[in-house]
């Protein structure tokens, strides 16, 4: 199955559609199993949880929901952030999330109970957080929106991609490279690589040091 988000559209609510992924593609409909809906803004994340049981979706609300995939219904939701949550992504075992946000912070929490663990903050926006597969690090990307940026400093406006600590929501490093806001970022499956997707149009994969495994122990 595949599930996938709608944006509001004229007098269309946003929803949240499951898609049974046919083996034969000539048997493929373009049916959806199930449709659900319930917020009035743009739904902008969604993961599956539970062994496939849930969906747990993010909004521009500031709104966690999750919902039950046989029923479609609303079985849980959490406010969790004052602005848009622009960002979702689960841990490797699935008993955790990281959330970014318009509002300045990035967040971890639980899966099951919808309950903020860590709270870690910016000066910008942020706009993508992503949890380390191999070590307690939070990696965060953002940046002030380029229409506000006073000065050409890609300093100035933040454009880095920031690693915290997981547990004591301290930042422990930075990476630079982008000339504008960070719109994605991610960790490769093993952990020795990220990935950064910036609004300038470049996307950088960074090959992780010796040096920071060595750090990465440390904590």
């Amino acid at each position: 199955m595949v599930a996938i988000t709608t944006d509001p559209f004229m007098n269309k609510m946003s929803a949240i559609q499951i898609y049974d992924i046919a083996d034969d593609p000539s048997q493929q409909t373009s049916d959806a199993k199930i449709t659900m809906t319930g917020p009035r803004g743009r739904i902008s994340r969604v993961e599956w949880a539970d062994d496939n049981k849930t969906l747990i979706s993010a909004s521009e609300d500031g709104y966690i929901r999750k919902w039950d995939v046989e029923t479609g219904k609303i079985i849980a939701e959490a406010k969790i952030h004052d602005k848009h949550i622009m960002d979702l992504q689960m841990s490797t075992d699935g008993s955790h999330f990281a959330t970014a946000s318009n509002d300045r912070t990035a967040k971890l929490v639980d899966a099951d109970t919808l309950e903020v663990l860590k709270t870690y903050k910016s000066t910008v926006p942020v706009n993508s957080a992503a949890i380390s597969p191999i070590f307690d690090h939070i990696l965060i990307g953002g940046g002030q929106e380029a229409s506000q940026v006073t000065t050409t400093s890609a300093k100035a406006g933040k454009f880095e991609s920031r690693f915290f600590h997981k547990i004591f929501e301290e930042e422990i490093a930075n990476v630079r490279g982008h000339f504008g806001p960070i719109n994605a970022v991610a960790f490769s499956p093993d952990g020795t690589m990220f990935v950064s997707g910036g609004e300038e149009g470049y996307v950088r994969l960074h090959h992780l040091d010796a040096a920071y495994f060595e750090t990465g122990k440390a904590f």
